[in-house]
């Protein structure tokens, strides 16, 4: 079992690892050890790191191992971090989370549908925008494509697939959109607003963004399982891996821990901004049958006990994530992995350890 953060974080989180529930969830995990892609799991209770383990390899080529420091790329778990940049914007009146889509993008073919679109209905996947992109950009195209080329197709739709607000339906071109929004607010590449507002107050000292094809080095690769062996799938492989409003962010589960410690205490960004983006936003107009479940990019669900649980997955390319916050009883739960992984499966089968060891009583 290894013991990385043990050593690293004596100064930051307490320790405590009972080593029947060490011994369980590592037996979750241990699939993915070996000369092979793997993954990286923390579960942190309080101020304790009730577990760390690292599994296989983070390249192929040159056998490096995966370690809790390991950068991986996080997927949508970066819309996270997008939202939080534009309503920090909202809260410092440069811009309003009701603002329509054609006070940034006039040049929509139906300037009607840019109307209707609120700012918040892109934080919260409601848009009713089409995700039309494979009709006008070819996956050659997409490989290379950033923010604006996967969202200049979307300002080409003539209709919507529902009244926004009415209904979700889960959109990575509107946080493409967003991070436009942000530079055209702020002047500034929206990677460096994230840098500044988050990743350096919160001491997220080697996270860092995609920007076209950085990075290349110092990351972990990701690969997908064939009859004929591992293939790499990430960027130069995956179409519109290199858009990275919607999954560009690249950080180790270490790091992501720093950055919920960070929400949870309120270090950085306003204390408003971040409890209402934990809280299911309530959209008048919502005609679905189950209620709203999001708030601005997290999902908002329940523990089996009945625990609010924020979460959200990424998945791009062969890099699969989950990030499990559960403020009530203290615990976060952070997987990542340069393989395919079942995120749901392993959420709950960790979630059954931790009621089985009474942490969600």
């Amino acid at each position: 079992m290894k013991k990385f953060l043990i050593v690293v974080w004596a100064a930051v989180w307490g320790c405590a690892s009972p080593p029947a529930f060490t011994t369980e969830v590592d037996a979750v995990f241990s699939y993915l050890d070996g000369n092979r892609p793997g993954g990286a799991v923390l579960i942190l209770k309080n101020d304790s790191i009730a577990f760390s383990n690292s599994y296989g390899l983070a390249d192929l080529q040159t056998k490096q191992k995966i370690t809790p420091q390991t950068l991986f790329n996080t997927g949508s778990i970066s819309k996270t971090f997008v939202a939080y940049v534009i309503l920090e914007l909202a809260h410092e009146g440069k811009l309003s989370l009701t603002d329509s889509l054609s006070h940034y993008f006039p040049d929509f073919k139906n300037p009607e549908i840019a109307h209707q679109v609120r700012l918040y209905h892109l934080l919260t996947h409601t848009s009713g925008l089409p995700d039309n992109r494979t009709q006008f950009l070819d996956s050659v195209f997409l490989l290379s494509a950033k923010d604006e080329e996967n969202f200049n197709p979307i300002k080409l739709n003539d209709s919507l697939h529902f009244e926004p607000g009415t209904r979700f339906e889960y959109s990575n071109p509107a946080f493409n959109g967003l991070a436009l929004i942000i530079e055209k607010v702020t002047g500034n590449k929206w990677q460096e607003e994230v840098r500044k507002r988050i990743f350096i107050p919160a001491n997220m000292k080697t996270s860092t963004i995609t920007d076209g094809p950085y990075p290349t080095t110092g990351v972990a690769h990701a690969y997908l399982a064939t009859a004929g062996g591992y293939i790499e799938k990430d960027y130069g492989e995956e179409p519109t891996f290199a858009a990275a409003g919607n999954g560009g962010v690249w950080s180790s589960v270490e790091e992501l821990a720093l950055y919920e410690k960070a929400l949870r205490t309120y270090t950085i960004l306003n204390r408003q901004v971040i409890d209402n983006s934990r809280t299911v936003w309530q959209l008048a107009n919502w005609q679905e049958p189950t209620p709203p479940f999001i708030g601005a990019s997290w999902f908002i669900g329940q523990t089996e006990a009945g625990h609010k649980m924020i979460y959200h997955t990424g998945t791009q390319g062969g890099f699969y994530g989950d990030f499990v916050s559960i403020p009530e009883k203290g615990i976060v739960y952070l997987m990542l992995c340069n393989i395919p992984t079942p995120q749901e499966e392993k959420r709950n089968a960790v979630l059954a350890l931790l009621k089985k060891y009474n942490w969600l009583e």
